[in-house]
């Protein structure tokens, strides 16, 4: 056998042994009465979520949908994650402006096709990494190590999706609370308030915009302005807004003016976010020292020490 062919041969095989894990770790799942059980609790616990299979589908449906639509479904069979993992991928979802029945599911496809595809690319190229390559126990441990880092990437990035958006957020509350004092001070509602707060915000800072309409939404639906503005906190997971969410709920519980405690909170806020403003802009001195000493500094030494230089090499040359 020539090694080409053995190094295939080899390839092959670990990638059967990775197949042959998952499967095994399928059938352990969903084979026998405990893994029956682990599966009608976890269809229990997502009971409220509607099926993905029972979507209207259209004959011009585009691609990018019938594409979320089998990842819905491959998320949905997969039984890697229980229910307290999808709990709270669920409000990391949120967090980040995914707000649909289908987003976990999503998400949990995609990692273990990220993981899929980064092992078999190990698999199949680790044969030419230097020193390690011609061990074939070395590439499955990478091939292992490998699947769980693509399974983990997606994660991170709903995370920093996540982060980005309560940034954005942040930025734009003290102009949001400033508007939801103008429109109390004038007679409006909360409901109100918050609604004409949403309108106003959509060109500026779209995700506070988003939030705030699904808050109005929740307090003219429903009529429990406590459970509505608690999800608002919830779903931002700021200081800031858990502080407006506390002012609130504590005025509507003891008949205090909302205007006085939102005039209040809409104050400290902008000044907490020019004193964070402030201490940006004193740490960009320090920041600077760095690039300015990398590629600053040897151009000013070049340039001020260049001549002098060229004529010390041109004495030191004549005097030979």
């Amino acid at each position: 056998m020539t090694p080409e062919r053995f190094q295939t041969l080899i390839n092959l095989l670990m990638l059967f042994a990775l197949f042959a894990g998952l499967a095994i770790w399928w059938m352990t799942k969903h084979g026998g009465q405990r893994g029956r059980i682990a599966e009608r609790a976890r269809l229990a616990a997502l009971s409220h979520r509607t099926d993905v299979s029972d979507d209207i589908e259209e004959e011009d449906v585009s691609l990018r949908k019938r594409l979320m639509h089998r990842l819905a479904r491959i998320g949905d069979k997969l039984p890697l994650f229980d229910a307290k993992y999808r709990l709270k991928l669920k409000k990391e979802m949120i967090r980040s402006g995914y707000r649909s029945n289908h987003a976990v599911s999503i998400l949990l496809a995609a990692k273990f096709c990220m993981g899929l595809i980064f092992a078999t690319l190990t698999v199949m190229l680790g044969s030419h990494i230097p020193f390690i390559g011609t061990y074939p126990a070395v590439r499955g441990v990478a091939m292992l190590l490998v699947f769980i880092v693509g399974m983990i990437v997606p994660e991170y990035v709903v995370g920093f999706v996540a982060a980005g958006r309560r940034r954005e957020m942040a930025g734009c509350l003290p102009d949001a609370l400033d508007l939801l004092v103008i429109c109390t001070n004038a007679g409006n509602s909360l409901g109100v308030s918050i609604r004409r707060v949403a309108d106003e915000l959509k060109t500026i800072c779209p995700p506070l915009s988003d939030e705030f309409a699904l808050t109005a939404d929740e307090l003219k639906l429903s009529g429990d302005s406590t459970r509505a503005l608690y999800g608002l906190a919830e779903r931002i997971d700021l200081p800031s807004i858990r502080a407006l969410i506390s002012t609130l709920t504590q005025s509507m519980r003891y008949g205090t003016p909302i205007t006085q405690a939102l005039r209040t909170l809409s104050r400290t806020e902008r000044v907490a976010h020019i004193v964070s403003l402030e201490e940006k802009a004193a740490k960009l001195a320090p920041k600077m020292v760095v690039p300015m000493m990398m590629f600053i500094l040897p151009a000013i030494i070049a340039i001020a020490a260049g001549p002098a230089v060229i004529q010390l090499l041109a004495f030191i040359d004549h005097s030979k």
